[in-house]
């Protein structure tokens, strides 16, 4: 059987503070339960001996999510323990130029569980990356969060990834996507 880990994108203080945010009070309580959810993850990897890697985009100067700034910093929710590796990146691609393909690696994992914020971005694009590098995932159903977009509320974006990303495959690896309480070792 294959090592899992758990992979925690961009959980960021400022992460869903957008200029011009319509909904910014059901969002940001929404994002509220999500974290709770996160911290619920955790704690079962941590129960489990599963380790965690913690995913945070550096954004440039001026952005939400400015490298150093205290939009930047991880949640204290869900802080990385002392040990739990940190990969940074600039992308929404959380393998495009970062360790975290070199962390997995080291570790001997195989198969991932998912969850974080920026659903149709990060989330998105780090999930199907992750099933062609050669990694199985599982995504956390009521475990990644975004903002609303375009027409689209954020409740329907969730819930159109969830349904596209299950079953997602490239070769032998493929995508499943579960609540949290179906998570478990």
């Amino acid at each position: 059987m294959l090592r899992e880990a758990v992979v925690i994108i961009d959980v960021q203080n400022a992460i869903l503070t957008i200029p011009g945010l319509k909904r910014s009070v059901e969002t940001h309580a929404a994002l509220e339960a999500v974290v709770a959810n996160f911290a619920a993850l955790l704690k079962q990897a941590c129960a489990r001996g599963i380790p965690v890697l913690f995913v945070q985009h550096d954004g440039p100067p001026g952005h939400r999510l400015q490298k150093g700034s205290p939009g930047w910093q991880i949640r204290s929710e869900i802080a990385p323990a002392p040990g739990e590796p940190v990969i940074h990146k600039t992308a929404c691609d959380s393998f495009f130029e970062t360790t975290l393909s070199a962390e997995l690696e080291t570790r001997q994992i195989g198969q991932l569980i998912v969850a974080g914020c920026m659903t149709p971005y990060c989330i998105d694009t780090s999930v199907c990356r992750a099933v062609s590098l050669g990694y199985d995932v599982t995504l956390v159903a009521d475990g990644h969060m975004t903002v609303d977009t375009g027409p689209l509320a954020f409740e329907q974006i969730i819930a159109h990834h969830n349904a596209v990303l299950d079953g997602f495959e490239a070769g032998s690896h493929s995508v499943r996507v579960v609540p949290l309480h179906q998570i478990s070792g």
